[in-house]
C-alpha cells in the first residue's frame, strides 16, 4: 500500500503519537506476561472502561499465574460476574492449569505453545508475545483491521474469503520491528480512539496524510459494515422462594448440555452458573412455573397458587433478547433440593451468578411482598 519510505514515516508518525498521547492503562505499567495475557482475555468484546475494575479485583485475588491455578473455578466465575461471555474465565483457568503443570508457571515465550493454551488465538498470542517479550509479531484485531483498510483504501467484507489473510500480511509489513509491542499497542489505540468505526478523527489523526479512504471520502464506507446475525426473542420464567429469614435458593452449576431440539439452552444463558430455577416460557409464563414447581420440585398447589410477580428483567445475551418474568414465593421454610445452595436473598452475588441472576434477585428485593404465610398444625408448609 506505502512505499518503504512512506512505511518508515508511517511508523515514526504513529509511534510519535502514541508516546505522547497513550492512555494511562494499568496493564500498560507492566511486562509481566500474565497480566497482559489477563487484560487482553477481559477486554475481548469488552470496553476499556468497563474492564479496569474487574481487572484490579481479579489481580487482588489472583496476584499470579499459581494462584489462578489453584483457585476453585465458582471463585473464578464470581470475581468475573457481570463481564459476559463467562468461556473466557474458564478457558483462563484452564490455560493457567497448563501454565503451572507443563511451564514452571510461566507463560510461554513461543507461538506455537501460547496457540495451544486454551482461550488464545493468533491475535491474543501475537499481543501477549509482542508486548510482554518483544516478539515479532503483528497483531490483527478489529481496531487494527479498520486502520489497515482505510490506509489502503480497501473496500469490500474484511471476512470474505481469504481477506483476513491478506490484512494479516500487510499488518506483519507495517510491524515496526525494534518495538513490535509498542507498534501493536499504537496500532490498537489507533483504531481505538481516532480512527474509529463511526465519524473517525481525521483531522487530528496522525497518519491521515497516508490515508486513501480519507482522501476519496471514504471513511464512513471503509470497512463494509458486517451484516448483523438476526436477533431472537427468549422469554424465560424464574422462582425465587423467601423463606422466613430472607434467605433464598440457588441451583448449582448445570453441566453443559446441547441446546433442545425446540428451545433453547437455558443453563448457557444462565451462563452455566448458580441460578434460581429457570424455565423456557412457551406461552403463559406463571402456569408453565407453577406447574414446573410441581413436578421438579416437588412444591405443594396450594403453595405455588400464591406465587407474586416480579418486574419483568431484560437481559441480552449476544443475538438473544431475554425477557425475564420472575416470581416471588414465600415460605416458612425452603424445599429440600439436592446440591442447592441456601443464602440470604442480598447476598446473591456473593457466590459465581450471571448478570441475568443478579438482575433477578435485585427484581426480588425491590419488589411485592406481603405477609408471611401463619404457621399453624399440619400445614403443608411444614412438608419440607
Amino acid at each position: 500500500m506505502l512505499s518503504g519510505r512512506q512505511v518508515t514515516r508511517f511508523r515514526k508518525s504513529l509511534l510519535a503519537w502514541f508516546a505522547e498521547f497513550r492512555r494511562d492503562l494499568p496493564w500498560r505499567r507492566t511486562k509481566d506476561p500474565y497480566r497482559i495475557w489477563l487484560s487482553e482475555i477481559m477486554l475481548q468484546q469488552t470496553r476499556v472502561a468497563a474492564v479496569i475494575p474487574y481487572y484490579e479485583r481479579f489481580l487482588a485475588h489472583f496476584p499470579d499465574v499459581t494462584a489462578l491455578a489453584e483457585a476453585p473455578e465458582e471463585e473464578v466465575l464470581r470475581l468475573w460476574a457481570g463481564l459476559g461471555y463467562y468461556s473466557r474465565a474458564r478457558n483462563l483457568q484452564k490455560a493457567a492449569r497448563k501454565i503451572v503443570a507443563e511451564y514452571d508457571s510461566r507463560f510461554p515465550d513461543s507461538e506455537s505453545r501460547a496457540l495451544e493454551l486454551s482461550g488464545i488465538g493468533q491475535y491474543t498470542a501475537a499481543a501477549i508475545l509482542s508486548i510482554a517479550y518483544g516478539k515479532k509479531l503483528a497483531v490483527l484485531d478489529g481496531n487494527v483491521a479498520r486502520v489497515l483498510t482505510r490506509i489502503g483504501g480497501i473496500r469490500g467484507d474484511l471476512r470474505a474469503h481469504g481477506r483476513w489473510q491478506k490484512l494479516q500480511g500487510l499488518a506483519d509489513g507495517f510491524l515496526a520491528p525494534q518495538a513490535p509491542g509498542e507498534w501493536n499497542e499504537a496500532m490498537m489505540e489507533l483504531g481505538a480512539t481516532i480512527c474509529a468505526p463511526r465519524s473517525p478523527q481525521c483531522l487530528v489523526c496522525p497518519v491521515a496524510e497516508f490515508c486513501e479512504a480519507r482522501r476519496l471520502g471514504l471513511t464512513e464506507s471503509i470497512p463494509e459494515k458486517r451484516k448483523k446475525r438476526d436477533g431472537i426473542d427468549v422469554t424465560l420464567a424464574a422462582l425465587v422462594m423467601v423463606d422466613n429469614r430472607e434467605l433464598t435458593l440457588l441451583l448449582p452449576p448445570p453441566r453443559p448440555s446441547n441446546t433442545p431440539a425446540h428451545g433453547h439452552d437455558v443453563a448457557g444463558l444462565l451462563a452455566r452458573m448458580w441460578h434460581f430455577p429457570t424455565i423456557e416460557v412457551r406461552q403463559d409464563a406463571k402456569s408453565e412455573l407453577q406447574s414446573f414447581s410441581r413436578k421438579s420440585l416437588f412444591l405443594e398447589g396450594s403453595l405455588v397458587s400464591r406465587l407474586l410477580p416480579l418486574s419483568k428483567v431484560r437481559h441480552t445475551v449476544t443475538y438473544r433478547s431475554i425477557t425475564m418474568e420472575s416470581f416471588r414465593l414465600d415460605l416458612w421454610k425452603l424445599p429440600r433440593i439436592a446440591g442447592a445452595k441456601k443464602l440470604p436473598l442480598d447476598e446473591v452475588s456473593s457466590v459465581a451468578v450471571s448478570g441475568l441472576t443478579r438482575k433477578v434477585a435485585r427484581a426480588a428485593l425491590a419488589g411485592p411482598c406481603r405477609s408471611r404465610p401463619k404457621q399453624s398444625a399440619g400445614t403443608s408448609l411444614l412438608a419440607f
